[in-house]
């Protein structure tokens, strides 16, 4: 069984309808329940629960089973573009393969570098992305960026393309320690008009690339939906159910979520937004996850402003990014190509740092490592 069968039970069903037949009462109900099960979660997620006193409650909620599951930390780190050379011809992205920038991808001689750069910010905990290009940047390539990176971080999590099991076991091997990968959309109708051509435009392949990661043996693995591309609270829904399933199923992973709000990009034909997602609709996406799974993890990026980013601390998320840059390379030298996206958080660790003790909490940089790779 995968994901996907979950995912049909939930294909057809009347959300619209749901959601409009939601009343106070009903989320007050399923705010007071110890154990909340999916409609319970649907609930959370209903135009109701956005009365005031009730978001409120959920905040609460959600406040103080962060601090039961996960204390007063937040876990930073940075990503690391070693390529943005891409074969998808995304919608609403930059890496399109139609658009004209400049592409690029990093010498073993320039990852070095970026390591050693890294190092000295004082971050211990990195993202590193590529294009979805397994020519330009094959899993043999990403396994010797990851040999190189390991002298100076202490946790690798990937962010490519969809590969087979034994590579990601293969880059478990190398050095990697977690996964992240976004759906998107869970739309599958949706889909292949967003990803009309390229290795993105298989559906159920990158469905089910988060569970070859956990059957890899990967520390935590990370999953979203990149909100603006459909109804947000039916992709927050699937994501979380998403999420439920793979903590389920493989409970020595740990499973987590991003909230990522799509953004300006570079290149021709700059998306629009089908869906309007404000604040309000992230502040209650991620009380809900956390009222839902308490022991589910939270990322929050540099997608977002530091006037928005900064009270979130505390409501549910666990970890932040800082000192994020979105163009190949960077850290350690000048960056070779454009960005796959504006960021609106410019600062970096040592501010970021400073933003979090304010709210209380404690800036981690380093919360694990394993004591044997081959245990």
């Amino acid at each position: 069984m995968s994901y996907y069968e979950v995912y049909k039970q939930y294909k057809e069903f009347p959300f619209a309808d749901f959601f409009q037949k939601a009343t106070p009462a009903d989320v007050l109900r399923s705010l007071q329940k110890e154990h909340k099960g999916p409609m319970d979660f649907l609930t959370l997620l209903s135009p109701a629960a956005q009365q005031p006193e009730l978001l409120e409650a959920m905040a609460q909620q959600a406040h103080r089973l962060t601090e039961q599951n996960f204390g007063k930390t937040i876990t930073l780190f940075t990503p690391l573009y070693l390529a943005n050379i891409c074969e998808n011809a995304c919608v609403y992205c930059g890496f399109n393969r139609h658009n004209h920038i400049k592409r690029s991808k990093l010498t073993m001689e320039e990852v070095e570098r970026e390591g050693k750069a890294i190092r000295d910010e004082g971050i211990r905990h990195i993202i590193i992305l590529t294009g979805e290009s397994r020519a330009a940047t094959p899993p043999e390539y990403i396994a010797d960026c990851t040999r190189i990176l390991k002298k100076y971080v202490d946790s690798i999590v990937i962010e490519v393309y969809s590969l087979e099991e034994d590579e990601y076991k293969m880059l478990f091997d190398a050095g990697v320690d977690g996964f992240t990968m976004f759906q998107e959309t869970y739309n599958e109708d949706l889909y292949p008009t967003l990803h009309p051509s390229g290795p993105k435009h298989d559906y159920r392949k990158r469905l089910d690339s988060p569970e070859l990661a956990c059957m890899a043996g990967y520390h935590t693995v990370n999953l979203g939906a990149l909100l603006g591309l459909d109804d947000w609270r039916k992709e927050t829904f699937l994501t979380g159910m998403h999420a439920a399933y793979l903590m389920e199923k493989y409970p020595g992973t740990d499973c987590a979520v991003s909230l990522p709000r799509i953004r300006p990009c570079v290149g021709e034909g700059n998306y629009h937004p089908a869906c309007d997602v404000d604040d309000t609709a992230i502040v209650q996406a991620m009380t809900a996850y956390r009222c839902f799974l308490p022991r589910l993890g939270i990322t929050v990026s540099t997608r977002e402003t530091p006037e928005f980013r900064d009270p979130l601390i505390g409501l549910g998320v666990t970890k932040m990014s800082a000192g994020s840059i979105t163009e190949v390379g960077g850290h350690g030298e000048k960056p070779k190509t454009d960005g796959q996206f504006e960021i609106s958080d410019p600062r970096g660790v040592e501010e970021m740092s400073e933003a979090i003790r304010r709210s209380g909490c404690q800036p981690v940089y380093k919360d694990w490592e394993p004591l044997r790779r081959d245990a």
